[in-house]
């Protein structure tokens, strides 16, 4: 019997002996503790009993599922860039967002100056009289 348990690399001997005691108390001394074995992933971080956990995983697996079925679903509903930005819900521009902000200031800052520009080159209302284009008893300037 002993050569067939030599052949088949099983170990018979009664484990009362000095070394497998040794091996056995070292191998208890460098397990791994229980949160690291948590945080590999090799036991299950769970408050359940061990009978519902397996119930627990499927549940969290459904959960997952539905909820990537749900964010597919809103994906495909989503609008495209180009009628977000018709509505203004998103900037017209190819600017990256961290110089989009600066980006609408100088608009801003270029529109007033047009703006200036124009209203500095505007007719007086004399010269609009002289073309014929308002009448002298008209005043644009005076409130109604």
């Amino acid at each position: 019997m002993a050569d067939q348990d030599a052949q088949d690399g099983i170990d018979r001997s009664p484990i009362g002996q000095p070394e497998h005691r040794n091996a056995l108390e070292k191998a208890l001394q460098t397990r791994s503790e229980e949160q690291q074995l948590k945080d590999r992933h090799i036991l299950l971080d769970t408050t359940a009993a061990p009978a519902l956990q397996a119930k627990q995983a499927e549940l969290e697996r459904q959960r997952i599922t539905v909820g990537i079925d749900n964010l597919k679903k809103g994906l495909g509903k989503r609008p495209e860039k180009g009628d977000l930005v018709e509505k203004n819900i998103l900037p017209n521009s190819t600017a990256s967002p961290g110089l989009q902000e600066r980006q609408k200031e100088l608009e801003k800052h270029i529109r007033k100056d047009s703006l200036q520009r124009h209203l500095q080159a505007r007719p007086t209302p004399e010269s609009l009289v002289n073309e014929g284009i308002l009448q002298a008893d008209e005043n644009p300037i005076a409130e109604r």
